[in-house]
């Protein structure tokens, strides 16, 4: 199976959350983990794929995040 590297930019304060390209907006005002795991959720239905499929390579407490998906 392939591995696909992805950078996702995180944008706060959105309506709802959504992954539109390389981008992940969610409603949330701050970083926190609930994020990381909307990303993952988000990732996870997108490529059809288990959440335990997802690594958070680089940006855990960041708006900037590398994502592999195995």
């Amino acid at each position: 199976m392939t591995e696909i590297l992805l950078e996702i930019r995180v944008v706060l304060n959105a309506d709802h959350n959504e992954l539109k390209g390389n981008r992940l907006y969610v409603a949330a005002s701050e970083l926190n983990n609930q994020i990381n795991e909307i990303m993952l959720d988000l990732l996870a239905e997108e490529y059809n794929v288990k959440k335990n499929k997802i690594k958070i390579m680089k940006g855990q407490n960041s708006i900037q995040k590398t994502i592999k998906i195995i």
